[in-house]
């Protein structure tokens, strides 16, 4: 690895030229990935794609012509300083705001260059197009503001929304409220049962961590191996698994805490209250992101959550 000091005119240009190509290939990456649910926003990022193709072009005519035609493949990580990038490709499914985000380091980091190699320049025409090229960089990022604003009318950018937040229920929500539902409804059973079989807080805990970690495994499993996503849009399915997994331990583990309480009544008591907390914030988020009336999410979860506790309940005291 080289220091950037330590490069010629020609290296310079050489590295500049493969900065341009991989940014052009990022854009690229990106809008191929965000076609299909944000063409507008694809449209934004195959037009800054474009730029950096000009950008390259300028570069290599002017390398032509004070170098000849041999290029050198010179990397950024071949020199120090740059800021290792995490590949396009690992990264699927592309989020919206992740790849807006990227876009202002990668702008920034580029412009740095142009004004740092334009200082060591001594040739008045590298040192002018790398000025010309370190101002557009500069540029760059509120001309992509200007292009979505061209590109991304108020009606595809309310459209994108909409596919963001579709895709987020699909991704996080679905599996985590699954999770949750099914830690917090099917674990009230044994954990209930054990307390009122053994009025015991002690053998209760155990019961419900035991029930909750278990519920946790099987679920997590149970929805990575559901589907790999490429077909319902779910996201990657190893992802979905642990948040389901998690949720569903979360929601045993919440009712379960309780029962540390030394005295059995008393954790008997504060268990039901978090067992209500719990039914609550499930009504509340089936409301929220999956469009159910309040009452009609509170009667079904509610329904559920009483029948099975007082399954536990009836086991537990017979």
């Amino acid at each position: 690895m080289r220091n950037f000091d330590s490069l010629s005119e020609r290296e310079i240009l050489a590295l500049a030229i493969s900065l341009e190509e991989e940014d052009e290939r990022v854009y690229a990456d990106y809008a191929e990935g965000l076609r299909e649910n944000f063409p507008g926003s694809a449209a934004v990022f195959d037009s800054m794609r474009a730029e950096e193709s000009n950008h390259r072009r300028r570069l290599i005519q002017l390398y032509q012509q004070r170098f000849g035609d041999h290029i050198p493949l010179i990397r950024r990580q071949d020199v120090k300083g740059f800021v290792t990038r995490k590949p396009v490709w690992l990264t699927r499914p592309l989020g919206l705001a992740m790849v807006r985000e990227q876009v202002g380091p990668m702008e920034a980091e580029i412009r740095r260059f142009y004004e740092y190699a334009a200082a060591r320049a001594t040739d008045p025409g590298t040192r002018q197009l790398l000025d010309d090229l370190a101002q557009e960089e500069r540029n760059h990022e509120h001309r992509a503001g200007d292009l979505e604003k061209l590109r991304v009318d108020e009606g595809v950018q309310e459209e994108e929304e909409k596919v963001q937040r579709r895709l987020f229920v699909l991704q996080i929500v679905q599996p985590g409220l699954a999770g949750l539902m099914d830690g917090s409804v099917s674990t009230l059973a044994p954990v209930f049962a054990a307390a009122f079989a053994t009025h015991s807080s002690r053998d209760a805990f155990a019961v419900g961590l035991a029930a909750s970690v278990g519920a946790g495994i099987s679920m997590g499993f149970a929805e990575a191996l559901s589907d790999d996503g490429s077909l319902t849009g779910r996201g990657h399915p190893w992802v979905r698994g642990v948040i389901c997994g998690l949720m569903t331990a979360l929601g045993g583990i919440g009712h379960t805490m309780p029962f540390l309480i030394g005295s059995f009544h008393a954790a008997l008591v504060a268990a039901v209250i978090v067992v209500l907390v719990e039914l609550g914030l499930i009504s509340w988020i089936r409301h929220r992101y999956m469009e159910t009336p309040p009452l009609s999410a509170a009667l079904q979860v509610g329904l559920g959550g009483v029948l099975v506790f007082a399954a536990g309940v009836l086991i537990g005291s017979s």
